[in-house]
């Protein structure tokens, strides 16, 4: 199966889709780093900053299940133009209330938690509702071509909102940040606003929420290639994942300064960025398992030599590498799930999908931040690397039919309820 590597975004509800996305990412990372800016500003106590994640994280864990469930029954459009007005409306209040609370510092500490939690409703749904959004504007035969453009959409976001937020922050200061936010945000919703695609399936009008949701639940789980690259993902992100122990490395391994920290940071989506242009124009068709697998454990080797290295150029090239390796899972790992996923299942499959990996990123860095006081920095690094080799052997063993995929052979089936 060949297709232009542009195929998908010669599709204008899809053009429309990625600039929406963009501009809501875009929006969404220059916001952390501004609230978490200020917070330290604020409070100068990183306590805090882990409370600011944890804010957020709960409320959007909270509603998932549900979110999920509603993504499915209702317009998909309307939800995510409702939750991206939402985080519009948090970011405005950001706004407000940073320049009329300036100088009580207390209530700001408070606005900012609240602004944040309420943000995280918002992204609860908007998690739910985008994902089912591909396969109502692109054909089952561009979906892996989708997948990649997605991908470097995201990454190429994440490089470049914690670039522009610091740039404008640290010029303008908080309130025109978050009016930027704001901007982006609206510039986003009329993007959404022109999509013409409409999902064609049909919806059960008699079947409760909760067992709409324990529908979602039963599939995701019974489905041995689904829930087995979700495992992996899972315990190689919650294990895996050095960037929390970042500053720590830059400081007391390599003895630099916040620069050099900024670029250790951008290593890993830079490398994901350049896997996501290259398989616009090289699908994986053929041993998609093995190569998805494989790209996992590299990630676990990665990491070890990450924590091993005392070399910061060697380092930057290390994180660089993990997040190429990275970046090839997630894009096999969106294909999978579009391709295996009725479109009447997507948002609740969305969503138990957010609840695993969207915990496990702040449950990770606890963990990397427990494994390094108990063990120290460089054995906490090491074992992270080998818990994700541990993973992926057990994945082998556990989920044989994910190891032997083939994704050729999933465009040619249809998904199974």
């Amino acid at each position: 199966m060949s297709h232009s590597p542009y195929a998908a975004v010669k599709i204008p509800d899809f053009r429309l889709l990625l600039a929406g996305r963009l501009l809501v990412t875009l929006s969404v990372q220059i916001q952390i780093l501004a609230v978490g800016w200020q917070m330290y500003e604020l409070t100068k106590n990183p306590l805090f900053l882990g409370f600011l994640g944890l804010s957020e994280a709960i409320p959007a864990l909270s509603v998932a299940l549900y979110a999920g469930h509603v993504a499915d029954v209702v317009d998909r459009r309307l939800i995510i133009m409702g939750a991206s007005g939402l985080l519009a409306f948090c970011m405005l209040a950001l706004c407000g209330g940073s320049h009329l609370m300036a100088a009580e510092t207390d209530i700001l500490v408070g606005i900012l938690f609240a602004v944040v939690a309420l943000s995280g409703f918002g992204r609860g749904f908007y998690g739910a509702a985008i994902f089912g959004m591909i396969s109502q504007v692109v054909p089952r035969e561009l979906y892996g071509n989708a997948a990649a453009w997605n991908t470097a959409n995201w990454q190429g976001s994440a490089v470049l909102g914690p670039i522009i937020g610091g740039f404008v922050y640290l010029r303008y200061g908080p309130v025109v940040t978050y009016g930027l936010c704001t901007i982006l945000l609206v510039a986003g919703i009329f993007c959404f606003l022109g999509i013409k695609s409409k999902s064609d399936h049909v919806v059960d009008k008699d079947v409760s929420v909760i067992e709409n949701i324990k529908e979602g639940l039963r599939f995701v789980f019974s489905n041995e290639i689904i829930w087995g690259s979700m495992a992996v993902d899972l315990f190689a992100v919650l294990f895996g994942g050095a960037v929390a122990l970042l500053p720590i490395f830059v400081g007391e391994v390599f003895k630099m300064g916040p620069e050099a920290l900024g670029f250790l940071r951008a290593a890993p989506p830079v490398g994901a960025l350049l896997t996501a242009a290259l398989f616009t124009h090289r699908p994986i068709n053929m041993n998609a398992g093995k190569i998805f697998l494989t790209s996992v454990a590299g990630f676990g080797i990665c990491m070890i030599a990450f924590g091993l290295s005392t070399n910061y150029y060697v380092s930057f090239a290390l994180l660089a590498i993990s997040g190429a390796l990275d970046g090839i899972s997630v894009l096999l790992r969106s294909t999978i799930y579009q391709l295996l996923t009725p479109d009447n299942m997507k948002g609740r499959f969305a969503a138990v999908n957010n609840m695993f990996i969207g915990s496990s990123n702040e449950i990770g860095s606890f963990e990397s931040g427990l494994a390094a006081k108990l063990m120290g920095l460089v054995p906490s690094v090491v074992f992270g690397g080998c818990m994700t080799l541990l993973v992926v052997t057990t994945t082998i063993i556990k989920a044989p039919n994910l190891w032997k995929l083939h994704m050729q052979n999933l465009y040619e089936e249809k998904p199974q309820h």
